[in-house]
């Protein structure tokens, strides 16, 4: 899409309010820094991009804010001039956003949030190898790497090329996504002799293909451009979209499903098999896999504040097994951890791109990326392959149509259930009970530069919180990945002046994230066009454990020697400490008792689950302890959708060995159905 003049004067203006060009504070601060306006370093042209990639209503709802902003009726909404933003002074456009920030009209704070976390996103993360991005030198960010020579450019797996307009394909299994839960079923399959073609919506990236460049891999490895977001736009996705789905994208965190966690499914939704000896095996078996350890030499500045400062008050803290292989002690391996939330271009990183869709490849399967399901087919009440668009190189669309023996459905907890509801099924309980590991950010200010772009992004665990009230619900306390787009879209914007202050310190800033296990969900449905949407919000339950993290975290901090904590509101009420002790401990008490509705405060999600949850009970479960979907046969579901409830830890590993006992129910399938025709067909039967 293409934005009109009068839109682009809008949109240079609103880069101008969230990020304008300022005296600086004292003669000795950085002048260019503050000179730097958000027009001079926003491409309008990746607004445009994330807005095609965005459902017909989100594209539709955004240019009609624009329309608002771009007429007299604009100071209606905050009691001010009769102008059109663009039109406004400096200081009048300010107070404008301001206003909505605080609003009491729900629509207004989410077009607030809308706006501000695309411009200071763009701003701060964008950038081109030519020129790269002028602020970074400012911020003390060093951007990407020198490419690694020791990673070979030539890709190892050899995908489809279609060339005609309609090409048709035949196969035993189909599996749809290649992330954990699809990576693991194609190499099971494929290596046990099954002629197995894997469909994947996203790209192959490989090595140097994996730039660095914050913009660009999100846009390019993550879904609708790296901007899903909740109808209400009150709570932020990021799901991998590519080859190797989550595992290319995620931040290593290798996590076995808690022992409470399978007591809970086994008993509550009647999968006996989370706590049977065959379900051990199969953590077991996916973990050797991916070469799960703990051998990493050293933490990075924010991993290792979590853990002095749990340490320093008692807390239990833990290291997080990561996979990865060939990790050495140089300088280059230790700082490109940190930016493997864009994919690896280390190869270190034991995703599925270069372990089971490896031995898949291996083993004879075909794999075509670029490649949109419209449906599953199914015939005569039974799944029969799929029908989808590939898109080339060019941009030329081509029809595929494939016929399988099964299907296997993998494309995350957003776009699998899309898919089924696309393709006729309708029972109650599918796209339901949507949990997201709702997340905050509770970030300090150190005196000693953190650097938390390099380094493990996830290396320690504070477990303290998991289990709040007695109950197998709780936090965690995490660190996040920390590059300059993400981090000022989750530090809250409350001035020009007062973001650009906070992102001058970039390099002193350590982040914590309080990651719940949350009781209560959401659910996907489709428009129109079959395009998923997402409704979810956070529960009274739910939101109080989360507030519980909160302090703890900002408690985490002010131990490990945090000057200033920024607690995750809107308002930025900010915590003052000194020799590890709280100055204004009243600011913290009054937390639970600001407003936290949608859009005053920023809550974000990485891990999606439970919208085909797993059980024994068809009437509530749409799927069945085999994977297989109770109402089509031969249909299988091998994702974190089928989670009969939130795992309670980073999913990648719980997703891989949920998909590899299901991959056994898929060979014995197959097996029995090889068996049973030779005997149909000697007793003269049909």
């Amino acid at each position: 899409m293409q934005f009109t003049d009068a839109q682009c004067a809008t949109l240079r203006a609103l880069a101008d309010t969230f990020i304008p060009s300022l005296p600086a504070p004292q003669p000795s601060a950085d002048a260019a820094y503050w000179e730097r306006s958000g027009s001079a370093g926003v491409n309008l042209s990746k607004i445009a991009l994330v807005l095609e990639a965005q459902p017909a209503s989100a594209r539709q709802e955004f240019l009609h804010l624009l329309q608002l902003l771009n007429t007299p009726t604009l100071g209606l909404t905050w009691f001010g001039p009769l102008r059109p933003f663009a039109r406004l002074a400096p200081e009048q456009r300010e107070k404008l956003l301001q206003s909505w920030a605080a609003s009491n009209v729900p629509q207004l704070r989410k077009g607030f949030h809308a706006l501000r976390k695309l411009f200071v996103f763009l701003f701060y993360g964008g950038s081109t190898a030519e020129q790269g991005n002028f602020v970074w030198e400012h911020i003390g960010y060093p951007g990407p790497q020198v490419p690694d020579p020791t990673v070979a450019p030539e890709k190892p797996i050899q995908l489809l090329y279609p060339t005609h307009d309609e090409v048709h394909y035949d196969c035993e299994v189909l599996v749809i996504g290649s992330g954990a839960g699809g990576g693991v079923v194609a190499g099971e399959l494929a290596a046990a002799g099954h002629e197995v073609l894997v469909l994947e919506k996203g790209p192959y990236f490989h090595g140097p293909d994996f730039t660095q460049r914050e913009v660009d891999m999100l846009g390019a490895l993550y879904d609708a451009r790296g901007a899903l977001s909740t109808q209400d736009g009150g709570l932020a996705l990021l799901a991998g979209s590519c080859l190797g789905g989550g595992t290319t994208v995620n931040w290593a965190g290798a996590f076995r499903t808690p022992d409470y966690v399978l007591e809970e499914w086994a008993q509550e939704h009647h999968v006996p098999h989370f706590t049977s000896p065959d379900f051990a095996r199969s953590l077991d078996a996916v973990s050797a896999a991916l070469s799960v350890n703990t051998d990493y030499v050293r933490h990075n500045g924010q991993n290792q504040a979590l853990w002095n400062g749990s340490q320093v008050l008692g807390h239990d803290v833990k290291l997080i097994p990561r996979n990865e292989k060939g990790l050495s002690e140089s300088e280059a391996h230790f700082c490109g951890l940190g930016y493997s939330g864009f994919g690896d271009r280390h190869g270190i990183k034991q995703g599925t791109l270069n372990t089971y869709l490896q031995t898949a490849f291996e083993h004879g399967a075909r794999l075509l990326c670029n490649t949109c399901v419209s449906r599953v087919t199914i015939t005569q009440g039974r799944a029969s392959g799929a029908e989808a668009t590939h898109t080339t190189p060019e941009g030329r669309t081509i029809r595929v149509t494939v016929r399988a023996k099964r299907v296997v459905v993998a494309g995350g907890s957003v776009q699998t259930p899309a898919l089924l509801l696309r393709s006729g099924l309708r029972h109650p309980h599918l796209g339901q009970h949507l949990h997201l590991h709702p997340t905050v950010a509770v970030s300090g200010l150190y005196a000693q530069a953190m650097a938390p772009w390099h380094g493990p992004m996830m290396s320690v665990v504070n477990d303290s919180f998991t289990r709040l009230g007695g109950s197998n619900f709780g936090v965690k306390l995490e660190t996040p990945p920390a590059h300059p787009g993400l981090m000022a879209m989750v530090l809250p914007w409350c001035s020009g002046r007062q973001h650009k202050a906070l992102m001058q310190q970039a390099a002193h800033l350590g982040s914590f994230i309080v990651l719940t296990r949350d009781r209560d969900g959401g659910r996907v449905t489709i428009d129109k066009h079959g395009m998923p949407l997402i409704d979810y919000t956070l529960s009274e339950y739910d939101r109080n454990h989360l507030l519980q993290g909160v302090r703890a975290a900002a408690e985490v901090h002010v131990a490990a020697g945090a000057h200033t904590v920024l607690l995750p509101h809107g308002t930025l009420p900010t915590l003052h400490a000194e020799n590890g002790r709280l100055r204004n401990p009243e600011v913290l008490a009054g937390l639970p008792y600001l407003s936290w509705k949608s859009n005053q405060f920023g809550l974000y999600s990485a891990h999606q689950m439970s919208t085909c949850r797993m059980g024994g009970q068809a009437a509530t479960h749409p799927t069945s302890p085999s994977g297989e979907l109770h109402d089509v046969p031969h249909l299988f579901v091998a994702d974190a959708s089928a989670f009969p409830a939130c795992s309670g830890v980073n999913p990648m590993l719980t997703i891989m060995a949920l998909a590899h006992h299901t991959a056994q129910h898929l060979k014995e399938s197959l097996r029995a159905e090889v068996v049973w025709r030779p005997a149909v067909a000697a007793a003269g039967i049909g």
